[in-house]
């Protein structure tokens, strides 16, 4: 099975081979750019595990690279490469959002264990986004009412408040709950509280006793 795929962005020749050799050695594949328009031009992005990105480039330097990618939504784990007298460019970077900044000539072991935990923020992510694609596949196969339940068990409320607010009786809000739980695959109300907060749904109110 081919490795994670690692972009390389630096204007430096010499500095790109040698990344790529360390790393291609250690089972990842890599994909080289000379210069961060030619990194922001390439169509998919999306495929890499992660991005190591000089802080000083001609053109638009690895800060504007950085915004750039964080302007349209990217979820690409970014290791800052800096020259000396660049830590103040890389803090920022840090600041922005990067996960880690490696100072040429980097080491071997430093550039994996920065890349290895790079991929492992990156593997999270996308697990995380693909958690959430699913709650909320699960969340449209409810009922408005199921919504409404929903919304404020996850608040707090017991049935008998809910029911009260929704002008019906408490039985039938156990049987809404029950369908909630079993729509939404919940095994119990935490379960289902870390579901609605994990996919951005608004609690209605404030708790009730």
């Amino acid at each position: 099975m081919p490795g994670e795929l690692i972009f390389l962005v630096d204007d430096d020749d010499a500095v790109r081979a040698s990344l790529a050799a360390l790393l291609e050695t250690a089972g990842y594949r890599t994909a080289r750019f000379g210069s961060g328009t030619d990194f922001l031009e390439f169509p998919d992005t999306g495929s890499g595990a992660c991005v190591l990105l000089d802080v000083k480039m001609p053109g638009p330097d690895g800060l504007d690279v950085q915004r750039r990618l964080n302007e349209r939504g990217g979820t690409l784990p970014v290791v800052i490469l800096t020259g000396h007298g660049d830590i103040a460019m890389a803090v920022q970077a840090l600041r922005a959002g990067a996960v880690d900044f490696l100072e040429k000539p980097v080491s071997r072991e430093r550039l994996l264990e920065s890349v290895a935990r790079a991929i492992d923020i990156d593997r999270s992510a996308r697990q995380d986004r693909e958690e959430r694609s699913e709650i909320g596949t699960r969340l449209r196969g409810l009922t408005k009412r199921e919504r409404q339940v929903l919304e404020r068990l996850v608040a707090g409320r017991t049935n008998k408040f809910v029911a009260r607010e929704l002008g019906v009786s408490a039985r039938t809000i156990e049987v809404y709950r029950r369908n909630v739980m079993m729509k939404m695959s919940a095994d119990s109300l935490s379960h289902l509280v870390r579901m609605a907060l994990l996919t951005g749904i608004d609690p209605v109110g404030d708790a009730a006793p």
